[in-house]
Parts: structure tokens; C-alpha cells; sequence
């Protein structure tokens, strides 16, 4: 726990100081619930597992402070006389802060409360989700029923994620999903809470694998094991963020009679019958078939709009999940359209979106309509957007996407990420909307294009104050993807400058100073923080191959690299910056390589070629500002060294750049030359020593 040498006290009081900004500017609704259930529930819970015993009270909000000290106290992080002295200490510090009134600042604080009396009721549902299903289907639809109502769900989602019940919770309603399909012959109430205990599993799960992740619905994977139809469905049929479904996959097409039996259904004259022994896993699977074949005669004039109507009303005026797979098939086969073709299967979403206004409706269909509409926004969301359509989905009980649609439309993107870097550079810091729009518009742009555009807005400032804010705020931004970010930074844009001298203006202070800090920053987080393996936002998008990484800078040291070669035709002294193969063998040797560390990791492959390129540019006859970058680019390097982050990236640096540095007078002294050289090395040892001879 000690993060970095970080003090634990420190480090505690920094997490509840960002869990109190995240709940305080959180939009309402479920992003409230996760940030609150996270602060009150998971944060002292983790101290707790962690032995940490630590004194914290974040002076924001109300009585937020009191529930925090009093969870700490519960989980005997705090003793009673230490709550008691935090808690009169708050008291007089709220003395003299601004007091809302009682009617507006009920309006805008979170309600902790809520979540800690949820905590208690996630364990009593868990009990009941394990009883026999058989024996009392009724009981166990009242107690879902009232989960359905308000915002029960979420509170109890948010409370049950945040106390590591998550999963466990999932898997009792995939269980109970799965117990739902085997319907044999019964009696019409029989068969009514039968598809109901399917349709609110089957909606709770997507509202659940939409909220907190798909990976949260699926089980651990045994031989043999029948997978549920839910997981199927997910994982096969249902859109997500990222997500390309191919409407022709043989998921969308069941057994033939079972389509046309249920497009009769549907096409019935009058509201639609629930059939005793229908099978409603088999109606999802089957919607997708029946969909198009409705739509087909739509298109060729066989049904009237009347008719289209009345089939969606029968969709979803029973069982939502039909309306649900439904739509999941139509934004799969929206994708695959022309812009010419789209308008009927995009009316048909509209259709099928908002609640069937009827009397003859089953149990629960208000509270169930709230949670289809909201799983039917997040769904069409990206098709939406694509084709720049549409839907109000009914907005009554429903909480807003709260960061759906940020971008301005018709705007270019570059211009959206310089006002907003412009907006957070004024402002200080940057707060989860910003966050948002900025991780829209690395996964819109790619992280070339995000890292580079930056770097520009912070090449431009000229403000010394300015430009160590910009430092902090960028670093924090490129922690949407600082592994990536870090490649592009250290691969392509340092190199990029340091070798065209049309750019070397642009590295003066301060900005040079600035970039130089950012790049050590971005360098030792990343290698701190990797292991060879991709990050699971790494595996949604489509990012720069191992390989391109290696073309760039071949593993073998006999080839020429692209770097040295560019490096060679911009500099007059070609024997200097050349191959490796150009120069001494020792030139190149680095600790890096006498550790035998693995050069076909990108990471490390383009630390050794940045630090090649430094030793040429201390090397050569040419000064500049980029010599100067590199310098303070060292001395960066320095600093975090002494402030605990030994034992990093200094190993890929040539040996041959001690004695290059040590011609700087501002790194001409003997610590910095022990800090600088893996002295756990003999060979290390011996460069060490002849540099400091020869100050």
C-alpha cells in the first residue's frame, strides 16, 4: 500500500479526496450510486482487507464526512474517540463554509445513507435468489417486483458491486433465467409468473452487463458445461460499446416453424395471448427471423404501417425481453444498410422504444418498460449517432446516458479537443465530463492523433505556470491509455522532434522544459506499471501491432533501424548518428541487455531506441534546443530516481551516454553519476568509476 513511497496516510486521504469529487460531481442518477457505494462501502472495506490502518476526513459535503467515519469506525479503521475528535474538528470547520438551503441542498447531495441500508438487503436477496424457484414462484416475483421500483435496482447494483457480491448477484438471476425456460404445460396464472420471472432476469441482466461490464454475466468456463441461454444471447446477439454484430449470424436464425408460428402470433388481430407452453428463450432467438420477415413486407407494401404497429405493440406489450432482442437484431442490420434503406427498420425502433399504453398488460409492466427503454438506449446509442438519427426513449423514472452525445455536432474533432484542453488548462483540473469527452475522442481520433494534438497545445504555451499545469493536467488525461499513449510519445513524436530541425524551436523552455518532465512521467509509469500484457481497453480497440513496433526498431542490432537512419540523413556527421553497426558494439551495450531484458516488448524496444537516439544527440557536434530537451530530459530522470523510481528506464541508456552527460556542467557531479549507472554491474561499476575520475 505504500503506492510509490507514498505515506499511507497520504495516499489514503488522496483516494477519498477523488472519491468525494467523483460522488460531488457525479450526474445523478447511477453514476451517484457507483461513486457513493465506492466511497462508503468498497474504499473502507478494501482498508480493511489491507490491515491499513489510516486517520482520514475529507472537509466536503454535508454529513458525507460523518457516514465515511462512521463506516472506517465500523470496519475498525478508527477508534471511537478518534471519530468523535474528526467529527468535532468538521463541525467547526463547517462553522464557517457556505450553508445551502435545507430545500436546495437536498436537491444536489448524494445520499449515502441509502446505500449503507442497501448493503444488508443485497445479502437478504441473495438468500432468497437460492431457495427452490418451483415452490414459490409468486413470492420470489414480489420481491423482484419491488427490486424493479424506483431506483431500488441501481442502489442495490451499486451496493452489491461495491461490496464484491456483484458476480454472486448476476449468477442467481442468470440461474433463475435459465430455470425459467423449461416451461411444460400449466395453468394461465402458472404460465403469467413464469414469463414474468423470464422477462425481469432477462432485463436486470442486460440493465447490469450494460452498467458494470459483460465480463460481470459470464461464468468461469467448465468442460462440458451446458453454456445458459442469457450468456449465449449476450454474447452472441446483444450490442455493446465497441461491439460489431453481424446480423446473418446463425444465432439470429432458429428453426424455421418456430419463426413463422410466432410471426402468426404476433400478426394476430387482437393483443397477443400468452400461450401456456410457450418457450421464451426460444421467442428471443426466434424475433430476429420474424423481424425481418415483417420488415420484408413492409417493404414490399404487404403490410400497411397500421398493421407494423399493431405487431410492435404485441412485441412489447408483454414480455419486454422480446422487444429488447428485437432491437438488438434491428442495430445489427441498421449498420449493414445504405443510407437510402434505413428509414423503416429505424421506425420500427422508434415503435418498439416507448411503453404499450393498454390496461391489459401483465404485473410489474411500468417498472419493467423503465428499465427496456433504458437498455434500448444504451443499444441504439452508437447506431444512432452513426446515422444521425433520432428516438426520444421515454424519459419518465429513466436516467439520462449522462456522457451519451457529448460532442458538439458538426464540429470538427480537433477543434472540440484544443477548446477543451484550452477550457481544463484555464480551469486547473478536469472534471468527469471533460474526462468523458476526452476519452470520446481518443477512441474517435487513435491515440496518434489524441497524443500528438496535445503535445502541439503544449508545445504552443509559453507560460511557465501554465506549462506545468499542462504537465499535470496531460499526464492525468493520458491515463485513459498511458500504455499506448506512452509508445506513440516515446516511438513517434519525441523522435519526430529531436530529428527535424525545423522543429527544435519548439523545444525551448518552457515548453521543452514541460515536455521533457510529461515524457518521464508517461516513461516510468508505464514501465512501472506493465507486464508484457495488453490492458483490457488495449484488447477493445484496435491499436499499433507488436510488429510495427519492430520494423520501426529491429531486434536485430546488425540491421540498421528506421530511427538511426533518419537519424544519419538529417545530421552532417553521418559516422556519429548512424547504425549501431556504425559505431563500436560497446556504444549500444546497455544494462538492459546484460539483464537480458526482453527487447521484442514494445515498451522496452522503444526505451532502448530513445535512449540510443540520446546518446547520439550527446554525442554529436550539433547543439541545439535539443540538446538542451535532452538534458532536461536527463534531469527529469534524475529527479524521480532520488524520489524513490530506481531501478526503471536508465538501464536501456547506452553506458557510452555517462560519460556524455558528465560534459554537462549541471550533471557534472558524482551523485549524479551513481544515479544514473547500474552499479549492481561490474561493468556498470567500472563506467561509474571513470566518469567520476575524469570530473
Amino acid at each position: 500500500m505504500q503506492g510509490g513511497h507514498i505515506p499511507t496516510p497520504l495516499f489514503v486521504l488522496e483516494i477519498w479526496k477523488a472519491c468525494f469529487v467523483g460522488l460531488i460531481e457525479s450526474p445523478e442518477g447511477t453514476e451517484e450510486l457507483k461513486w457513493t457505494a465506492f466511497t462508503f462501502l468498497k474504499v473502507p472495506g478494501t482498508w480493511e482487507q489491507q490491515s491499513t490502518r489510516s486517520s482520514s476526513g475529507s472537509q466536503e459535503n454535508c454529513d458525507c464526512t460523518k457516514f465515511l467515519l462512521q463506516e472506517c469506525s465500523k470496519q475498525g479503521l478508527l477508534s471511537e474517540a478518534s471519530v468523535t475528535n474528526l467529527m468535532a474538528k468538521r463541525a467547526a470547520d463547517r462553522e464557517h463554509a457556505p450553508q445551502l438551503k435545507s430545500g436546495e441542498n437536498a436537491n444536489i447531495q448524494p445520499n449515502p445513507g441509502l446505500i449503507l441500508r442497501a448493503e444488508p438487503t443485497v445479502t437478504n436477496i441473495l438468500k432468497t435468489m437460492d431457495a427452490d424457484h418451483s415452490k414459490s414462484p409468486e413470492g420470489l416475483l414480489g420481491v423482484l417486483g419491488h427490486m424493479l421500483s424506483g431506483k431500488s435496482l441501481d442502489l442495490l447494483l451499486a451496493a452489491a458491486a461495491a461490496t464484491g457480491k456483484l458476480k454472486s448477484f448476476a449468477r442467481k438471476f442468470i440461474n433463475l433465467n435459465e430455470f425459467t425456460t423449461h416451461g411444460n404445460e400449466e395453468l394461465a396464472k402458472a404460465a403469467s409468473v413464469r414469463a414474468l420471472l423470464f422477462d425481469i432476469s432477462f432485463l436486470m441482466l442486460c440493465h447490469v452487463a450494460q452498467t458494470y461490464g459483460s465480463e460481470v454475466i459470464l461464468s468461469e468456463s467448465s468442460t462440458g458445461a451446458q453454456v445458459p441461454f442469457f450468456e449465449t444471447w449476450m454474447q452472441t446477439c446483444m450490442p455493446e460499446e465497441g461491439k460489431i454484430l453481424n446480423p446473418d449470424h446463425p444465432c439470429f436464425w432458429p428453426d424455421s416453424t418456430k419463426v413463422e408460428s410466432l410471426v402468426a402470433l404476433l400478426n394476430n388481430s387482437s393483443e397477443m395471448k400468452l400461450v401456456s407452453v410457450m418457450k421464451w428463450h426460444e421467442a428471443c432467438l426466434s424475433i430476429s427471423a420474424a423481424i425481418l420477415e415483417i420488415l420484408n413486407a413492409w417493404e414490399n407494401g404487404v403490410l400497411a404501417f397500421e398493421s407494423i404497429q399493431k405487431i410492435t405493440d404485441n412485441i412489447k406489450g408483454k414480455v419486454c425481453s422480446l422487444a429488447v432482442c428485437a432491437v438488438a437484431w434491428l442495430v445489427a442490420h441498421v449498420r449493414m444498410l445504405g443510407l437510402d434503406e434505413r428509414e423503416k427498420s429505424l421506425q420500427m425502433i422508434r415503435q418498439l422504444a416507448g411503453p404499450l399504453y393498454s390496461e391489459n398488460t401483465l404485473q410489474f409492466y411500468n417498472e419493467r418498460v423503465v428499465i427496456m427503454s433504458s437498455i434500448l438506449e444504451h443499444m441504439c446509442a452508437d447506431v444512432l449517432q452513426q446515422t444521425a438519427t433520432q428516438i426520444k426513449f421515454p424519459s419518465t423514472g429513466v436516467d439520462t446516458m449522462p456522457y451519451w452525445n457529448l460532442l458538439p455536432p458538426k464540429r470538427p474533432i480537433k477543434e472540440v479537443l484544443t477548446d477543451m484542453f484550452a477550457k481544463v488548462l484555464e480551469k486547473g483540473w478536469v472534471d468527469s465530463r471533460s474526462i468523458h469527452i476526452f476519452d470520446t475522442l481518443l477512441h474517435m481520433g487513435g491515440v496518434y492523433w489524441f497524443c500528438n494534438n496535445l503535445v502541439k497545445e503544449l508545445l504552443k504555451e509559453t507560460r511557465k505556470e501554465h506549462t506545468l499545469r499542462a504537465v499535470e493536467l496531460l499526464y492525468s488525461i493520458f491515463c485513459l491509455d498511458m500504455q499506448q499513449v506512452t509508445l506513440v510519445l516515446l516511438g513517434h513524436i519525441l523522435p519526430g522532434l529531436l530529428t527535424d530541425s525545423s522543429k527544435w524551436h519548439s523545444l525551448m523552455d518552457p515548453p521543452g522544459t514541460a515536455l521533457a518532465k510529461l515524457a518521464v512521467w508517461c516513461a516510468l509509469s508505464s514501465y512501472s506499471s506493465h507486464k508484457g500484457q495488453a490492458s483490457s481497453r488495449q484488447k477493445k480497440r484496435h491499436r499499433e501491432d507488436i510488429e510495427d513496433y519492430i520494423s520501426l526498431f529491429p531486434l536485430d542490432d546488425m540491421q540498421p533501424s528506421k530511427l538511426m537512419r533518419l537519424l544519419s540523413s538529417n545530421e552532417e556527421d553521418a559516422n556519429i548518428l548512424s547504425s549501431p553497426t556504425d559505431r563500436s558494439m560497446s556504444s549500444s551495450l546497455s544494462a538492459s541487455q546484460l539483464h537480458t531484458v526482453n527487447m521484442r516488448d514494445p515498451l522496452n524496444r522503444v526505451l532502448a531506441n530513445l535512449f540510443l537516439l540520446i546518446s547520439s544527440i550527446l554525442g554529436s557536434r550539433t547543439a541545439g534546443p535539443h540538446t538542451q530537451f535532452v538534458q532536461w530530459f536527463m534531469e527529469e530522470c534524475v529527479d524521480c530516481l532520488e524520489q524513490g523510481s530506481r531501478g526503471s528506464i536508465l538501464q536501456f541508456m547506452p553506458f557510452t551516454t555517462v560519460s556524455e552527460l558528465v560534459k554537462v556542467s549541471a550533471m557534472s557531479s558524482p551523485k549524479v553519476v551513481l544515479a544514473i549507472t547500474d552499479l549492481s554491474l561490474s561493468l556498470g561499476r567500472q563506467v561509474a568509476a571513470k566518469a567520476i575520475a575524469a570530473l
